[in-house]
């Protein structure tokens, strides 16, 4: 297995993680999205501060830390969008409009840029893709106005950070810079979310296990992966983020795993190979 899948799993599964965290804090009311977005930011920071430091010393050459404010700006963007949004919307709706605005913001821009996908690539992206939508589809009625665009708003950012990760050059020190320029932004609403108790202890864990783990080491071996892919491919893998969730919850918050489930995760992960491995050929 190449070193490119082996990080794109991993940043998978951090992903999927995110998502298991954010829906057992903010479902239940564990802490507010304010909060919850704020210590994730923040508690990412200090970890990669402390990494970026270590690396540091080590080398003794370079700068601390990279990354860059637009990029920090649009990691804001998604983490309080996206905190935001689980508070309105159903996990299945949310997952949903998520990964298709984060899509069409990255195929889009590899069009843009001149990326021709093969029909091979079309044809596992269709099959991937109507398999998760004929997954959620029983479960999209009408969802949320506000909820629905502030989703879409966490998607878009997050393909612009992602788009923006593949010329970011050392992804520790990119992700470290990334984290520590939204403080100015992060610190306030940890501030605002404890003024107003906002945050218990169960919360309070929740959010550190997202920033400090899923978050911050998660989106380092995301940044390393990027490297290998294409605007296309890292578009196309991202659709396995929901079935990872949804297999996480079946084993850790103890869902039903239905037939319908198997049959959509084997498509949606059968067509990501597929995609995937006409690209490589």
């Amino acid at each position: 297995m190449s070193p490119t899948l082996w990080l794109t799993t991993v940043a998978m599964v951090a992903f999927a993680g995110n998502s298991l965290l954010a829906r057992l804090a903010l479902a239940d009311g564990a802490i507010d999205a304010a909060g919850f977005t704020g210590i994730r930011l923040t508690s990412g920071a200090a970890v990669l501060a402390l990494i970026a430091l270590r690396a540091r010393r080590e080398t003794g050459s370079g700068p601390t830390i990279g990354g860059s404010w637009a990029s920090a700006l649009a990691l804001f963007v998604y983490a309080i969008a996206f905190s935001l949004a689980y508070v309105e919307l159903g996990a299945a709706v949310g997952a949903l409009v998520l990964f298709t605005a984060v899509q069409a913001t990255m195929i889009a821009w590899g069009l843009v840029q001149g990326e021709r996908p093969s029909r091979r690539e079309m044809a596992g992206l269709a099959v991937a893709f109507a398999a998760f939508v004929l997954w959620l589809a029983p479960a999209v009625t009408r969802p949320d106005p506000l909820g629905t665009l502030l989703m879409i708003a966490a998607g878009i950012a997050w393909g612009v950070y992602s788009l923006r990760g593949r010329a970011a050059g050392d992804p520790m020190r990119a992700t470290a810079g990334n984290f520590i320029r939204t403080l100015p932004l992060a610190v306030p609403l940890v501030v605002v979310s404890l003024w107003q108790d906002g945050v218990s202890a169960e919360g309070l864990i929740l959010a550190l296990a997202s920033g400090c783990v899923a978050s911050a080491l998660g989106y380092i071996v995301w940044y390393r992966a990027l490297a290998g892919l294409t605007s296309l491919a890292a578009a196309i893998v991202q659709l396995s983020v929901p079935v990872i969730a949804a297999l996480g919850a079946v084993l850790f918050l103890s869902e039903t795993l239905s037939l319908g489930f198997v049959v959509a995760a084997a498509f949606v992960l059968g067509g990501i190979g597929f995609a995937l491995f006409a690209r490589q050929r």
